[in-house]
């Protein structure tokens, strides 16, 4: 066991340096192995490249051989910054200004690895003679990409090795508006359609001997933009429909184009799932006539997991810590969640995520030290070991 604290935030910050934009690594998960290690843990670096992508590194780490298995979930990995100029600081300085943590990944989500590890490393301090079971990591560099060579190839590994997660909490930033406001124990399903409308090349002067693959898809897409999906479930809001992109590739004014192309995106709920959803884009496609091809690819299925003992347990330390009490929610879009509650119950719960992506991504250093606390809080409350 280490004989110094972990301040999450000059560890936040030590990862925030890491520019670990997907799907580089830059040495992140080397600070979150060599910490864990320092704890006690037993950590197993997983390299993947299937597809023929840039290898992703992935870190699992126990401690313990008993059950249950307690399972932390998250990802190193963080989406490009963007324009630096629009950066009112260096977004890999990991700098601390009035009070906040500024970077990026701060948010999104070094900043509740480490405030994890911090919580760890106290709940073991309290308990040297072992906990009543495990507690494991399972760390990806692969979430704001593909997500093909991360937490789903690793679960796979795990299973491969016999080892079972019995419950998982996901540290994405949950909470909505403040620290411990809400809890997500489900998600949306995500479909991306790839809609060509195909046309006849022509003069825009003799539109009578052509045929406009640009009117036909404008025609596609203000049909399937005002139909009604559904009012939403129980636990769910409506599902939505999205356009993303449209493009013609058309240069010339004088030109009618021969194909047209669009990009769309479905959050759909419980109410759907992604074969339903491809079966009543076919059906609408063909009621509207036309030649037109559809290429779609679905990430994730939506999923519930009805509170249990794991996101009872997450409320009730956010009530102890914070005083709030947090709504269930499965608002919001995909996450690795999807991939682990195939194996075992699990929730989501982590900072404000208001400033997730954004310029100048950034999270009060008061946050960091509750959500350690709400972690630690939580341990004890899982394993009936305060």
């Amino acid at each position: 066991m280490s004989n110094t604290a972990i301040d999450p935030a000059a560890l936040a910050a030590e990862l925030i340096r890491r520019p670990s934009v997907t799907p580089k690594d830059e040495g992140a998960l080397d600070i979150v192995a060599v910490t864990l290690e320092e704890l006690g843990f037993a950590c197993h670096r997983l390299v993947f490249a299937e597809g023929g992508g840039e290898p992703i590194h992935n870190l699992y780490a126990r401690r313990g051989a008993g059950r249950p298995n307690l399972c932390f979930a998250g990802h190193t990995d963080v989406v490009p910054p963007g324009a630096r100029e629009a950066w009112s600081f260096d977004p890999f300085a990991g700098a601390v200004r009035d009070g906040e943590l500024c970077g990026r990944g701060a948010v999104d989500m070094k900043g509740a690895i480490a405030a994890f590890l911090a919580a760890a490393q106290r709940y073991l301090d309290r308990h040297e003679a072992g906990v009543a079971g495990s507690i494991s990591l399972l760390i990806t560099g692969d979430e704001e990409g593909p997500a093909v060579n991360g937490t789903k190839r690793m679960l796979e590994w795990l299973d491969g090795r016999g080892e079972i997660l019995d419950a998982c909490v996901v540290g994405e930033p949950t909470s909505a508006v403040t620290l411990g406001d809400m809890i997500k124990i489900g998600r949306r399903g995500s479909l991306t359609g790839r809609l060509t409308a195909h046309g006849v090349q022509g003069h825009t002067a003799y539109p009578h001997l052509a045929d406009n693959a640009a009117h036909r898809l404008v025609a596609i897409l203000h049909a399937l933009t005002t139909t009604e999906l559904d009012r939403g479930s129980e636990h769910f809001p409506p599902s939505t429909l999205q356009v993303a992109t449209i493009d013609v590739g058309n240069p010339a004014s004088n030109v009618i184009p021969a194909s047209a192309q669009a990009v769309l995106n479905i959050r759909f709920n419980d109410r759907w799932t992604g074969e339903t959803l491809k079966r009543w884009l076919a059906e609408r496609l063909d009621a509207l006539g036309g030649h037109c091809t559809l290429d779609v690819t679905v990430s994730g299925e939506s999923f519930l997991v009805p509170p249990g003992a794991i996101g009872e347990r997450l409320a009730e330390a956010v009530r102890r810590v914070t005083g709030n009490s947090p709504e269930f929610s499965t608002t919001g879009g995909t996450s690795d969640a999807r991939f682990i509650r195939t194996c075992c119950p699990v929730a989501e719960f982590g900072l404000v995520g208001q400033r997730a992506h954004q310029v100048d991504e950034r999270v009060a250093l008061a946050d960091l030290a509750a959500l350690t606390e709400i972690y630690q809080t939580f341990l004890g409350l899982y394993f009936g070991s305060p």
